[in-house]
């Protein structure tokens, strides 16, 4: 083993790693969001758990945030609710700092 292939491997397992972290921030990220859509549709804790897992799975449908906005925009807005996709949005930014802050404190 050279020097070079250890560098290699553990640029590897960081980067393995900050998707790992990437990953689990923004699932508990979704869910955080769903919770407080589920607070404004009214649910009950078990529909609230249930749509938290809705969010959640909505996420894997394309790249990006636009499916989860989607997602929670419309049922706000099916659910007869003045929410603004902005709102919807700048909840995902606060919640995002919240699931950080949740995952990175030491246990």
């Amino acid at each position: 083993m050279t020097t070079f292939d250890d560098r290699e491997r553990a640029f590897e397992a960081k980067f393995a790693r900050d998707e790992e972290n990437a990953f689990r921030i923004t699932a508990r990220r979704n869910r955080l969001a769903a919770q407080w859509a589920a607070d404004l549709l009214k649910l009950t804790p078990a529909e609230a758990d249930a749509y938290a897992k809705a969010v959640v799975q909505a996420d894997f449908e394309e790249a990006g945030d636009e499916d989860v906005v989607r997602k929670l925009f419309g049922d706000l807005t099916a659910a007869g609710l003045d929410v603004e996709e902005g709102t919807v949005r700048r909840m995902l930014d606060e919640k995002l700092v919240e699931a950080r802050r949740q995952l990175m404190q030491p246990e």
